[in-house]
């Protein structure tokens, strides 16, 4: 019980981190219709700023995480007015390929500044050990969670009861009616990316202040995809609850599961894509999406 226990704590570390970035992928889809195939760029972006300001110029963390974090929203403003607000009016397969091409672009850059090579800067954070009972938390982990809840915390405020927080959620229930109250599109979605941006490279420099940073890192876009897909995609409180539930599943079924494979591993890596085939199949719309219904 005490294995189980363990898994499920940590799991639910892990998930608040894959519902905070997922929170990116769920704003863009919100806006503009079209997911983000780079969110996960973002983070592998983050993870490098991460060990850049902590460990290359040795700044202090409080430093470090607003450097970032302005980085992440010069970097939102940037790719909005340059790569997306040209396409405003285009198909929405115009900006899932432009987002695509953000990726690349993104995975070029991070080769050319750091040689897309391992960095690790473990033990940078503050230390935070948490232990209940026989249930213990690594003080990166709990760190992690802390500044996790926090941020998606900050955020649901933030869309709730700021002006700019209405902005964006009437936006992305009917542009027409917003344009005609005199609220600037062009303002909302330049946010969006802020934010997508922003959550990113916080869970990038997370991530990597527990497993290191290096190009591979993208590989978390998917598993933010699926947690997209089971929360629903058009809900932002579907994608915090089911980042915690991804991950405690994922977290619970690697501690079981892995031993029993030939291979002696890996599952954890497979485990999204499983869940996004069977969220698919039986439940399209995800946990708490909206079902559209059309009558004829």
């Amino acid at each position: 019980m005490t294995f189980f226990l363990q898994l499920v704590v940590t799991g639910f570390a892990q998930g608040m981190i894959y519902a905070l970035i997922a929170i990116g992928f769920v704003i863009i889809l919100k806006c503009s219709e079209a997911f983000n195939i780079a969110q996960g760029h973002f983070v592998m972006i983050g993870g490098y700023l991460g060990y850049t300001y902590l460990i290359t110029l040795n700044l202090p963390v409080w430093a470090g995480f607003l450097l970032a974090i302005g980085s992440a929203v010069l970097m939102g403003l940037l790719i909005e007015r340059l790569t997306i607000r040209p396409l405003v009016g285009e198909p929405v397969i115009a900006v899932i390929m432009m987002t695509i091409a953000l990726a690349a672009v993104l995975e070029g850059l991070a080769v050319l500044f750091w040689g897309g090579e391992y960095k690790a800067y473990h033990g940078v954070l503050p230390t935070i050990p948490l232990k209940v009972g026989k249930i213990s938390i690594p003080s990166e982990t709990s760190i992690g969670l802390f500044v996790s809840i926090a941020s998606v915390v900050i955020l649901m405020l933030f869309f709730r009861y700021t002006k700019l927080g209405l902005a964006m959620r009437a936006t992305a229930e009917d542009l027409q009616v917003v344009q005609s109250m005199g609220i600037r599109a062009t303002t909302v979605y330049a946010l969006s990316w802020v934010i997508a941006c922003v959550v990113g490279v916080i869970g990038g420099i997370l991530l990597g202040s527990v497993s290191g940073v290096m190009v591979e890192m993208t590989s978390i876009g998917p598993k933010a995809f699926a947690v997209v897909l089971l929360g629903g995609v058009n809900s932002i409180g579907g994608a915090i609850i089911a980042g915690m539930i991804l991950g405690v599943l994922e977290n619970v079924a690697a501690g079981y599961l892995d031993p029993l494979l030939p291979a002696g591993g890996g599952l954890a890596h497979v485990f999204p894509f499983i869940v996004i085939i069977v969220v698919l199949i039986f439940r399209p719309y995800g946990l708490f999406g909206l079902v559209k219904i059309e009558r004829i």
